[in-house]
């Protein structure tokens, strides 16, 4: 008995001491991530490229430039099945966590483990997706990864949950030339955001995670199989802080 309790004593002290190691070194690598973040500062001096038109006397445009086709919407502009289109896809809880979704990381986790086929699925929310995409690089590294989850906290502290929508609506590239949902309504349908269909938003919401692989020529099938996921999963469980919209 006394060998056993010796035992036990020594074991405790062991995974007590792994443990406190662990966590020294996990604040190590988080303290040594943070100091080498961008400022997320940045974001409020945020001025995307946008397309300079050129207009005739009478008012038609005769000419386009740009060097990505975006044209910059305010969020109250957007109507609310166009947020509802891109909450069911990117980010259902966007209105309720604080720039990371542990529900989605679960799920994520669950269908990765359940399948060893195709690319693993991820859990990046909106917030995370516009630190990414308008401060970090793009690399597939664990590191960046933790940098992106970081940025999202600080910057959830800084700005509004309508601001963030608002800069991932613009910023995002939704393939053939086309950056933000404007210029992506225009280009894909020949439409303003205000005349899209749910069909066609739910197509449009399906089209960050991966253009190319739902190009509507090359991809049909695909397209149509995504965008249908998108309308499945209508609406989300929280549109925003605002009177949640009745669908029709």
């Amino acid at each position: 008995m006394r060998f056993v309790l010796r035992f036990l004593g020594f074991a405790t002290a062991l995974a007590s001491l792994l443990l406190v190691s662990g966590l020294l070194a996990v604040g190590i690598l988080l303290w040594n991530l943070s100091a080498d973040l961008p400022d997320h500062a940045e974001l409020a001096r945020y001025e995307p490229a946008m397309t300079t038109r050129l207009h005739a006397a009478d008012s038609r445009i005769i000419a386009e430039y740009a060097r990505e086709n975006r044209l910059y919407l305010p969020l109250a502009a957007v109507p609310q099945r166009i947020v509802a289109a891109f909450l069911s896809a990117e980010d259902r809880h966007f209105y309720e966590h604080n720039g990371i979704d542990p529900k989605g990381i679960g799920r994520a986790l669950l269908a990765n483990l359940a399948s060893d086929a195709g690319r693993p699925q991820g859990a990046s929310t909106i917030t995370q997706q516009v630190a990414k995409n308008l401060l970090l690089s793009r690399e597939q590294t664990y590191s960046r990864k933790i940098k992106e989850i970081l940025l999202a906290f600080r910057i959830e502290e800084a700005f509004s949950k309508d601001r963030i929508l608002e800069l991932y609506l613009n910023e995002i590239y939704f393939g053939m030339g086309h950056y933000g949902i404007a210029a992506a309504a225009l280009g894909y349908f020949d439409k303003s955001v205000h005349e899209l269909s749910l069909a066609e938003a739910a197509y449009l919401a399906a089209l960050p995670k991966g253009p190319n692989n739902y190009h509507p020529f090359r991809q049909p099938e695909a397209a149509m199989a995504r965008r249908n996921w998108v309308l499945e999963r209508w609406p989300p469980t929280a549109i925003s802080g605002r009177t949640r919209p009745t669908w029709r």
